[in-house]
């Protein structure tokens, strides 16, 4: 069983850095490739950044720049630093892997940007 807990979320003005974490449980940490998804009520979930075991990393465009994935093998976490963040950021994120076939989410933590 692949249990992921997020933390980090929270209130920050525009312009400003957060950085979450996402605690991943089981011996999948090692080959698996995390990602960092969000959603805002009404739309659907999106991918924001993707980091693969070998530390190949994706980005959504609007992201790009200003976000940083990255993953501590030693901890099992992977992080998402949060920087010059919009309006636009605020979000439920959510942390998440794909292992034997199996689609593995965490809880989400709340990201709210003011303007």
């Amino acid at each position: 069983q692949v249990q992921l807990v997020e933390s980090g979320g929270g209130l920050v003005q525009a312009g400003g850095s957060l950085r979450l974490s996402c605690a991943a449980s089981g011996s999948i940490f090692s080959f698996a490739g995390m990602g960092w998804f969000r959603q805002t009520p009404g739309k659907q979930r999106e991918l924001v950044a993707f980091i693969t075991s070998g530390g190949t990393t994706n980005y959504l465009e609007s992201v790009k720049g200003r976000f940083t994935i990255s993953r501590d093998f030693a901890k099992n976490t992977v992080y998402l630093q949060m920087n010059s963040l919009k309006a636009e950021d605020t979000a439920v994120y959510y942390c998440n892997t794909f292992v034997s076939g199996m689609n593995y989410w965490g809880k989400g933590t709340q990201v709210t940007v003011s303007s």
